[in-house]
């Protein structure tokens, strides 16, 4: 498995107040598969999420990323395998605002060790001819495929997708969930997504429903729907 993933838990204390966020996590994906974690505000996703992409660090439990055991890494391993390894689409784009299209991918793609083309990745997201443009000067939903760019562009072996059409309009929401698969497709980059939207669930090779901290559902979905097919 390309992440394996067992009894992660992860408390935060505020005072004298402990929170129990995650509460024995497990879960495994498979390489090159996409899949999504469904759960409501206050589940525990996000935080799950930021564990597995390095941003955070489980109290206890396991956590396996391509044969690493990322919550054993000292601090600047961890900040090379979030650099080289891991790449992060948000549903705020994060773009820098006074750098053009090209420049926002250039600046992660010079931090990288085997970066893609950016000519070519700007292809891939349909974004060539933006490429001169400022995120101002662009929609919602090609600030989140410049978004994408940057994150791939990176050659990263696992894409975090954190409510990437949270922001954005059915039918742009819909584009960009057909961008994801065609990346996947692409590229061969394993996508783990989280969302609050069941219907994006068919578009996954598998899907965990997260409540109160506890994955209360795991399930691989034998048909895929392709994203353009999918409503809600």
């Amino acid at each position: 498995m390309f992440i394996d993933i067992s009894n992660l838990k992860k408390s935060y204390t505020t005072g004298v107040v402990k929170t129990e966020v995650l509460k024995g996590i497990g879960m495994k994906l498979d390489k090159g598969e996409i899949g999504v974690i469904l759960g409501p505000s206050g589940s525990g996703k996000s935080t799950l999420m930021n564990i597995i992409g390095g941003i955070d660090r489980g109290d206890s439990g396991r956590i396996i990323v391509d044969g690493v055991e990322i919550n054993n890494l000292k601090d600047d391993k961890m900040t090379d395998y979030r650099r080289g390894d891991i790449g992060f689409v948000f549903q705020f784009y994060n773009l820098v605002p006074n750098l053009t299209v090209g420049e926002n991918i250039e600046v992660v793609s010079n931090i990288s060790k085997s970066p893609l083309n950016i000519d070519e990745v700007l292809a891939a997201v349909e974004m060539k001819d933006k490429k001169g443009r400022f995120p101002r000067e662009l929609s919602g939903g090609e600030q989140q495929r410049v978004s994408i760019a940057r994150a791939i562009v990176k050659n990263p072996k696992l894409l975090l997708c954190d409510e990437p059409t949270g922001a954005l309009d059915f039918v742009t929401s819909r584009a960009i969930l057909q961008l994801l698969q065609q990346v996947n497709k692409k590229y061969g980059t394993t996508i783990l997504m989280i969302t609050h939207n069941a219907a994006i669930a068919a578009m996954a090779n598998r899907v965990f429903k997260v409540r109160s901290g506890e994955i209360v559902e795991a399930a691989v979905n034998q048909v895929i729907v392709p994203a353009e097919r999918i409503e809600w």
